[in-house]
């Protein structure tokens, strides 16, 4: 498969890659380097993933990192009320040397894998999705250096989990704080913009195929014009996916038809009261005719 292959492929399910995406993601598959997609949010960075696993038939396996992500939410934690009901019968039983206890509850029996776990011992590689990576405190960095250099997992207890197949692993981040330069290191790495007005139509064809030219090429010009716009949060491209789903459920044909109705389905686009105020009826009309 070339990378050419690969973006051809994307687009057949939905998903129009650029150039520079294609190449970055060819050569992570290639050479089994995770892929750092950095990019504001609502770009495509997640369904990248989602596509990927669609594209290889396999399974999507999905971290999503937040403020305090730890090991037993992201690795493995063991079963604490399982190992104290088989700890207690064993008592009670009056069976069992003290080690031959502790050997039993903490076997594999007794483990509880987490995503990043789980996504190492699958038969047939999955895609493992670490989304939005810069959520998380700098310390789950150090988690996840032993998996993204060696795809293996160390447990005390049980000894060093290698991979069984290497997963396609997208680490995708919005750019709230800066990645370290170890976690960098053990990436590729792409940024991922917001779509030029020929590939933002094209996604939009791809995703709405029922839709008219001419109001497809409203829709795109009308949120392109709206990310120019001094906005707290710019409309990605998933609210523009949205706002066209919107626009064809209400059966609307020309955006300039009913400009009262279609400013009710901004809502699609704005997501704070501070970018609803920004664009009054007035704003939208003279995007909607520069987009005509």
């Amino acid at each position: 498969m070339t990378w050419k292959t690969l973006k051809q492929d994307l687009a057949e399910h939905g998903y129009v890659a650029s150039n520079d995406l294609a190449m970055a993601l060819h050569l992570a598959v290639t050479i089994g380097k995770p892929l750092l997609l950095e990019g504001a949010a609502g770009v495509g960075k997640t369904q990248l993933a989602k596509t990927l696993a669609e594209l290889f038939d396999t399974r999507l396996i999905r971290l999503q990192c937040y403020e305090g992500l730890d090991a037993a939410a992201a690795i493995y934690e063991w079963n604490y009320q399982r190992q104290l009901l088989s700890i207690r019968a064993a008592t009670e039983s009056g069976g069992g040397a003290a080690d031959d206890i502790e050997d039993r509850i903490f076997s594999e029996k007794y483990l509880l894998a987490r995503p990043l776990l789980e996504a190492i011992r699958q038969d047939k590689a999955p895609v493992l999705l670490l989304d939005e990576v810069d959520r998380a405190d700098e310390e789950f960095e150090a988690y996840l250096l032993e998996l993204l250099s060696d795809f293996q997992v160390t447990i005390p207890e049980l000894g060093t989990i290698t991979a069984k197949t290497r997963p396609h692993v997208i680490l995708t981040s919005n750019g709230t704080r800066d990645l370290s330069d170890a976690l960098r290191r053990r990436c590729l790495y792409s940024y991922v913009d917001y779509p030029d007005r020929a590939t933002e139509l094209s996604i939009l064809a791809a995703r709405q195929p029922g839709l008219e030219a001419r109001l497809c090429e409203q829709i795109v010009g009308v949120v392109q014009a709206l990310r120019k716009e001094d906005l707290e949060k710019k409309p990605g491209v998933a609210e523009m996916l949205d706002w066209a789903a919107a626009i064809a459920g209400l059966g609307i044909n020309d955006l300039a038809d009913d400009p009262v109705e279609l400013q009710a389905t901004l809502v699609c686009l704005l997501k704070t009261q501070a970018d609803r105020a920004a664009v009054p009826i007035e704003v939208q009309q003279r995007l909607v005719g520069k987009a005509a």
